[in-house]
Parts: structure tokens; C-alpha cells; sequence
């Protein structure tokens, strides 16, 4: 049996995946919204139904395809010894993003206050401001 990993390294699953992420879908849909022929979306969909990534269930005349969370939580285990070479990065820019905001903050309350904004020596003018 394939690996998760060998099931979601396939490009047009991972394309399923993708869309089945915001709702259920049926394999008419897959096929209209990826441009890829029935044969294959049912090929793809048959080999992630087996891997447990998708179940199905019918509806009428339709066949609706949703994602299962299991999988992905095996996915979710392995990456976790791999979350802190990424954590600190994150959390960087987090920081920055917030002094950045501060920064934005205190900008535009010096511009409230004066009615204008300041300027380094390398910022543009306003339009219609002069030297």
C-alpha cells in the first residue's frame, strides 16, 4: 500500500484535496472545476477513497466526495518534529508585523496631530505638496 505521503505527492490529488477542503463535491464537479477528464478524476478519487483520505456517499443521482480528517492527522504528527526549525521564524515575524503596526500606529497619530505626515529624507512628496 502507497504511503500518505506517495497518495498526496500526486499533483492532481493534491488539486482534489485542495477543493474538497471548502465542501463536499461530487466527481462532475471535480472534472468541471480542475479541466480534467472523468476517468481521471474517478481514478484519483478511487485511489484516495482507498488511502481513507475521501469518503462518499450518495445523493440521488450523485455521488459526493468529502474529505476525512484521520490522514491528515497522520500528516499533521509527522510534520510536528519539523514545526520548530519553522516556529521561530513565525513567531519573528509575528514580532515584526507588530512593531511594523506600532510603527503605522504612531505615524498616523503624528499625522492627526499635525495635519501632516512625516517624512524621512527619502520618502516621496504628497501630490500638490512643495519643497
Amino acid at each position: 500500500m502507497e504511503s500518505v505521503f506517495d497518495i498526496i505527492a500526486e499533483p492532481n490529488r493534491r488539486a482534489i484535496l485542495s477543493l474538497l477542503v471548502s465542501s463536499q463535491q461530487s466527481v462532475g464537479e471535480i472534472e468541471r472545476r480542475l479541466g480534467m477528464p472523468q476517468p481521471t478524476v474517478s481514478k484519483h478519487l478511487r485511489v484516495l477513497r482507498e488511502a481513507g483520505f475521501v469518503e462518499s456517499m450518495v445523493d440521488a443521482q450523485r455521488r459526493l466526495y468529502r474529505l476525512k480528517p484521520e490522514p491528515f492527522q497522520e500528516v499533521d504528527a509527522w510534520l510536528e518534529q519539523f514545526r520548530r526549525f519553522w516556529s521561530g521564524h513565525v513567531d519573528a515575524l509575528e514580532r515584526h508585523l507588530d512593531r511594523m503596526d506600532q510603527s503605522m500606529n504612531r505615524a498616523t497619530s503624528t499625522k492627526s496631530k499635525t495635519g501632516r505626515r512625516r517624512r524621512g529624507p527619502n520618502r516621496e512628496r504628497d501630490i500638490g505638496e512643495t519643497k
